[in-house]
């Protein structure tokens, strides 16, 4: 196939840094840049503009001009967006979350496979080299706990913190761990919305991993940890600071040779991992590969996501 032509629907905050990474991937010669669509004429404009691309008046006009698109509008509009554009026979990359209730993902789903389409969902930090370099340290995961906080964001929240920012960890700790769950305590309180802007939910797992999962938008620093206990090790992932720190036990108990603690840590070279998950996406147009993080791969992690929130509005009841 020649290059695909990509576009960028919604140019708020994520939707122009997706445009700036299409930008330059087609100077790589990755892809065309077809151009960006956004609701708010005069920010589309500006955009476009500043990027020297086309700016496009519609959906229709995307599907005139694009093989896929970058889908970055408001949460709660990703699944009507995103159906129209597949419906069109486009291919998409959907901003985290798929969308906000199962029936929506599920229809994307069925969307796509009566077209023969393909869905990536933006969960970018599979694309993050400590990611990467961890994946193939992984046993079997006994417990995880996960810190992902931040200050209030400039722009505008939809969605409460689980599916706006837990939901990072909840696709990674199910890729990893699966989605059996025995059980799930959380807790979440809103601050500055109307929905929870602090949220923790504790999960345990079929297979007996528990998982500890903190969120904030309403903290004064940000934090993106990660930390897992298995047999032979102890991995802490900081995805802010790209560095690992692995602590491994040596030697067999009962054996010969002494137990001992051995740590390092690694520091790896930063990488743009949105650049590295919109060229993936890019590529996957062009040969038909699955894509890294595909639509089940996000509807995985949003049911997860829904089952926390509808613990907490359990909890929340049983509170008042």
């Amino acid at each position: 196939m020649k290059r695909p032509a990509l576009a960028v629907v919604g140019v708020g905050h994520m939707g122009s840094l997706h445009a700036e990474k299409l930008r330059a991937l087609e100077r790589e010669g990755a892809l065309h840049f077809a151009g960006v669509y956004d609701l708010d004429r005069d920010r589309g404009r500006a955009v476009a503009r500043r990027l020297e691309a086309p700016v496009l008046d519609g959906l229709e006009a995307v599907a005139r001009v694009a093989d896929a698109a970058c889908i970055a509008v408001p949460t709660t509009l990703h699944a009507p967006v995103a159906a129209q554009l597949l419906d069109a026979g486009l291919d998409v990359l959907v901003e985290k979350p798929i969308a906000t209730t199962r029936s929506e993902a599920q229809r994307l789903l069925e969307v796509a496979a009566a077209r023969g389409r393909i869905v990536q969902v933006g969960h970018i930090e599979r694309f993050s080299r400590a990611f990467e370099a961890v994946r193939p340290m992984l046993a079997e995961p006994r417990f995880i706990e996960a810190h992902r906080i931040g200050p209030y964001p400039g722009r505008a929240t939809d969605v409460g913190v689980v599916l706006d920012l837990m939901i990072h960890d909840l696709e990674i700790v199910s890729d990893w761990v699966g989605v059996e769950v025995d059980s799930i305590d959380a807790v979440g309180i809103p601050v500055l919305s109307e929905t929870e802007d602090i949220a923790n939910a504790r999960i345990r797992f079929r297979g007996g991993c528990v998982a500890n999962l903190t969120a904030s938008r309403v903290s004064l620093e940000p934090l993106r940890k990660l930390r897992l206990f298995q047999s032979d090790a102890y991995i802490s992932i900081d995805f802010a600071a790209n560095r690992i720190q692995v602590v491994r036990r040596e030697g067999t108990p009962g054996g010969d040779t002494p137990l001992k603690i051995e740590g390092q840590t690694l520091d790896l070279d930063p990488a743009d991992a949105l650049l590295a998950q919109d060229r993936a996406f890019a590529a996957s147009v062009r040969t038909r590969a699955a894509p890294v993080v595909g639509g089940g791969d996000g509807l995985r992690a949003l049911e997860l996501a829904l089952r926390i929130q509808e613990s907490l509005t359990a909890f929340e009841e049983s509170g008042s």
